[in-house]
Protein backbone atom coordinates (compact mmCIF):
# COMPACT_ATOMS: atom_id res chain seq x y z
CA UNK A 1 0.00 0.00 0.00
CA UNK A 2 1.36 3.13 -0.61
CA UNK A 3 2.03 5.31 2.45
CA UNK A 4 -0.51 8.00 1.05
CA UNK A 5 -3.70 5.91 0.56
CA UNK A 6 -5.93 5.86 3.44
CA UNK A 7 -9.44 5.29 3.65
CA UNK A 8 -12.38 7.40 2.73
CA UNK A 9 -15.75 7.59 3.60
CA UNK A 10 -18.08 9.69 1.25
CA UNK A 11 -21.34 10.85 0.84
CA UNK A 12 -22.34 11.88 -2.84
CA UNK A 13 -25.54 13.77 -4.01
CA UNK A 14 -26.81 14.18 -7.56
CA UNK A 15 -29.29 16.77 -8.96
CA UNK A 16 -32.41 14.78 -7.54
CA UNK A 17 -31.13 15.47 -3.60
CA UNK A 18 -30.58 11.53 -3.51
CA UNK A 19 -27.09 10.67 -1.49
CA UNK A 20 -24.70 7.51 -2.06
CA UNK A 21 -22.27 6.73 0.84
CA UNK A 22 -19.60 4.76 0.31
CA UNK A 23 -15.62 4.00 1.02
CA UNK A 24 -12.54 3.61 -0.64
CA UNK A 25 -9.20 3.08 -0.08
CA UNK A 26 -6.63 5.89 -2.49
CA UNK A 27 -4.78 8.99 -2.45
CA UNK A 28 -8.47 11.40 -2.46
CA UNK A 29 -11.57 10.08 -3.35
CA UNK A 30 -11.56 11.73 -6.57
CA UNK A 31 -11.31 8.29 -8.74
CA UNK A 32 -14.22 7.17 -6.95
CA UNK A 33 -16.27 9.76 -7.80
CA UNK A 34 -15.36 9.57 -11.83
CA UNK A 35 -16.23 6.02 -11.44
CA UNK A 36 -19.32 6.68 -10.12
CA UNK A 37 -20.40 9.30 -12.72
CA UNK A 38 -19.14 7.05 -15.09
CA UNK A 39 -15.89 8.38 -16.33
CA UNK A 40 -14.28 5.22 -15.50
CA UNK A 41 -14.78 1.99 -15.01
CA UNK A 42 -16.53 0.46 -11.84
CA UNK A 43 -18.97 2.59 -10.06
CA UNK A 44 -21.75 1.16 -7.73
CA UNK A 45 -24.86 -0.34 -9.58
CA UNK A 46 -27.29 2.24 -7.62
CA UNK A 47 -25.18 5.26 -9.08
CA UNK A 48 -24.92 4.46 -12.30
CA UNK A 49 -28.19 5.64 -13.97
CA UNK A 50 -28.33 8.42 -11.10
CA UNK A 51 -25.70 10.68 -11.96
CA UNK A 52 -23.76 13.00 -12.29
CA UNK A 53 -22.85 13.28 -8.85
CA UNK A 54 -20.73 15.46 -6.92
CA UNK A 55 -19.03 15.14 -3.41
CA UNK A 56 -20.66 16.72 -0.55
CA UNK A 57 -18.98 15.40 2.34
CA UNK A 58 -15.81 13.28 3.32
CA UNK A 59 -14.14 11.59 6.40
CA UNK A 60 -10.33 10.55 5.68
CA UNK A 61 -7.16 9.33 7.77
CA UNK A 62 -9.24 5.45 8.49
CA UNK A 63 -6.12 3.44 8.70
CA UNK A 64 -8.50 0.24 8.35
CA UNK A 65 -11.22 -0.90 6.40
CA UNK A 66 -13.36 -1.90 8.91
CA UNK A 67 -13.10 1.29 10.65
CA UNK A 68 -14.23 2.82 7.54
CA UNK A 69 -17.26 0.30 6.78
CA UNK A 70 -18.40 1.35 10.53
CA UNK A 71 -18.67 4.96 10.24
CA UNK A 72 -20.00 4.37 6.77
CA UNK A 73 -22.82 2.17 8.41
CA UNK A 74 -23.16 4.77 10.66
CA UNK A 75 -23.68 8.08 8.10
CA UNK A 76 -26.31 5.44 5.94
CA UNK A 77 -28.34 5.05 9.19
CA UNK A 78 -28.58 8.65 10.20
CA UNK A 79 -30.80 10.73 8.06
CA UNK A 80 -30.80 13.76 10.32
CA UNK A 81 -26.76 14.06 9.53
CA UNK A 82 -27.52 14.03 5.32
CA UNK A 83 -30.37 16.61 5.88
CA UNK A 84 -28.27 18.98 7.62
CA UNK A 85 -25.37 18.28 4.89
CA UNK A 86 -27.53 18.60 2.44
CA UNK A 87 -29.01 22.29 4.09
CA UNK A 88 -25.72 23.51 4.44
CA UNK A 89 -24.61 22.20 0.74
CA UNK A 90 -22.88 24.89 -1.00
Amino acid sequence: MSANKQWFVYVLINQNGDCYTGVTLDDTPDRRLAEHNGERPGGAKYTRTRGPWEILYVENGFSERGKAQSREAQIKKDRKFKSLLKLHRV
